[in-house]
């Protein structure tokens, strides 16, 4: 005997609408299984798409322009800037020194030693690109963004950057500042010029990127550091 007929009708009835919501309870929930099942399959696409993607220092350095994509232009300008500062900064350490104004500076007192020409290198990459994305990268940038008038901070930086050079005595003080004035100018006037760090995602140009400037900065100390025979020459006390 079957047991469908010995259920009442009613009964068979419930039965068959427990058995269908069952059946219709079941199938989404299968569905979602499915669907989890197949995000995975899509999560390469998106770890691709994921690492594609700039690392977190990659926008604000490529916002001042501190990075390789001109090497070429930042190279000339860089080499025409350690051009003009230190032949400066080597006439103004050489007048401080006759005036007895500016401390005697030991450019390699670490001894000879086979690695001191590689320290006293990576000191000079060092200084020069602490300062110029500190001072012009980051400083000048971000007190235009927020309304200062540029020649307030050209000005600003510029003695605030010869106030920590001080302890080598007036006449790098002087040089220093100096040197602060034509780079601030320099990299507000090219970053307005080319309507650059104004939000437009324009990258910078020419001397609105800090590049020219910490590769300046970093031969001029290489010089300093590396070449005692200059310094001796002009100083010859």
């Amino acid at each position: 005997m079957s047991l469908d007929r010995t259920l009442p009708g009613p009964v068979r009835g419930r039965e068959a609408g427990s058995g269908s919501r069952a059946e219709s309870s079941v199938v989404p929930r299968a569905g979602a299984r499915a669907e989890a099942r197949t995000e995975p399959s899509s999560s390469p696409a998106t770890a691709a798409a994921a690492g594609a993607q700039p690392p977190v220092l990659a926008a604000p350095c490529a916002r001042m322009g501190f990075d390789l994509r001109r090497p070429w232009g930042d190279l000339w300008r860089g080499a025409v800037l350690f051009l003009v500062i230190g032949v400066g900064t080597l006439g103004v350490y050489a007048a401080g020194r006759a005036l007895g104004l500016t401390a005697q500076v030991q450019p390699a007192n670490l001894g000879s030693y086979w690695w001191t020409v590689t320290v006293l290198l990576l000191a000079a990459v060092k200084n020069g690109i602490l300062e110029e994305v500190l001072l012009l990268g980051f400083g000048a940038d971000r007190l235009a963004r927020l309304g200062a008038r540029p020649w307030l901070i050209v000005v600003g930086l510029a003695v605030f950057r010869g106030s920590y050079h001080l302890y080598q005595g007036i006449g790098p003080f002087a040089g220093n500042v100096a040197m602060g004035l034509l780079f601030g100018w320099l990299f507000l006037r090219g970053r307005c010029g080319e309507a650059c760090g104004t939000g437009d995602g324009r990258a910078p140009r020419g001397f609105g990127r800090v590049m020219p400037f910490v590769l300046a900065h970093t031969l001029i100390d290489a010089v300093g550091f590396l070449a005692p025979g200059i310094l001796a020459a002009i100083d010859p006390r």
